[in-house]
């Protein structure tokens, strides 16, 4: 058996690789779910009720899905350009915690500046604090060679234990009691709410309008053909006279930008202040949604929208069939290799016998 290259991709192929690759996953949980003594039809429905089965498992499968989308194209805009950028939940926490150190320094905003003007400076103390962290790792990439996934992934742990650091020393809030968190934000500075009584926030809108934002950056400027030209062949754009360098410390920026402003949401729209087990691991689910999305940002609404309705889905579910709501990142997580097969096939063509 050998794998042969395919001279030309299919479209339909590609469009159809994720819904097969969801389908496969739920046939094969739907076997572990049977082993569990559970009734799998009664299980997804139960599954799929409990996301989407009234106003609050809706409204909260949306909330949780805010997250996932930022960090879902924080994955896919650097994966786009092979900057395999594994460090998007050191970045979230870092987004939030500069959001707050702008926002909510000991009872009150830091600086005197009008709402709007203050609002501003607290999104973009996010997104800069993500993008820096990023950028070195892609620095050291390009100059020393360095694999960028070693560093982003070891640089989550940095990043936790810096975040440890500050809320257990000058961010810490000196009404909590002794448990570590950071001071509250400014309710001022908080994101309104989208739907009435329910955690639904404007970083939702945010979110959406950011995805559309990547697909008109990478469909129809120089920045996104060049960035599509790196990740195809980066020699390949060097010798065409493409800025490869450049190329990829701005996707560096970009993607940990996103990452920040995930983190900047869970603050505002959620939390209202930073705590060490505040995101259960939205960083590490965006690399599936965003291979789910096949690195398309718009793509990538739908597969964090499946992610989050699982998710929420499961807790509810489990309390009722009994099967353990752990089954939510077993289904997440065969979702991603069963894609990483249907991508594969799309690109390969499967010969037996002899070459």
């Amino acid at each position: 058996m050998r794998l042969e290259s395919r001279s030309e991709y299919s479209r339909r192929a590609m469009l159809l690789a994720p819904i097969v690759a969801v389908l496969v996953t739920l046939g094969v949980c739907a076997l572990l779910v049977a082993w569990a003594g559970a009734p799998v039809g009664q299980t997804y429905a139960l599954l799929f009720d409990g996301a989407f089965g009234s106003r609050f498992a809706f409204a909260e499968t949306l909330t949780r899905a805010t997250p996932l989308i930022l960090t879902g194209l924080a994955a896919a805009v650097a994966f786009r350009a092979r900057l395999f950028n594994i460090g998007a939940e050191g970045q979230l926490y870092l987004g939030a915690l500069a959001a707050v150190a702008v926002g909510g320094m000991h009872g009150g905003s830091t600086f005197d500046l009008p709402l709007p003007l203050l609002s501003a400076l607290m999104i973009a103390a996010g997104a800069a604090a993500g993008a820096l962290w990023l950028l070195g790792p892609a620095w050291m990439k390009l100059k020393l060679g360095v694999d960028e996934v070693v560093t982003t992934l070891l640089l989550n742990f940095v990043a936790l234990l810096l975040v440890s650091m500050m809320l257990d020393g000058p961010m810490k809030d000196p009404l909590a009691m002794g448990w570590p968190q950071s001071v509250a934000l400014d309710p001022e500075l908080e994101f309104s709410r989208l739907i009435e009584r329910s955690r639904v926030h404007t970083g939702l809108l945010m979110a959406f309008g950011l995805a559309i934002l990547m697909w008109l950056i990478e469909r129809f400027t120089t920045f996104g053909f060049a960035l599509r030209a790196v990740g195809a062949n980066n020699r390949a754009a060097a010798f065409a006279g493409l800025p490869v360098g450049r190329t990829v410390l701005l996707c560096a920026l970009l993607s940990g930008a996103l990452a920040g402003l995930a983190g900047v949401g869970e603050v505002a729209g959620r939390a209202s202040y930073v705590t060490t087990d505040m995101s259960p691991g939205y960083g590490y689910a965006g690399i599936v949604i965003a291979m789910l999305a096949a690195l398309h940002p718009l793509g990538v609404l739908l597969a964090a929208l499946f992610v989050a309705a699982v998710q929420v889905g499961a807790d509810s579910m489990s309390r009722v069939v009994g099967v353990p709501n752990f089954i939510a990142d077993v289904i997440v997580a065969t979702a991603l290799l069963t894609m990483l097969v249907a991508t594969l096939l799309t690109r390969y063509r499967i010969r037996w016998g002899r070459a």
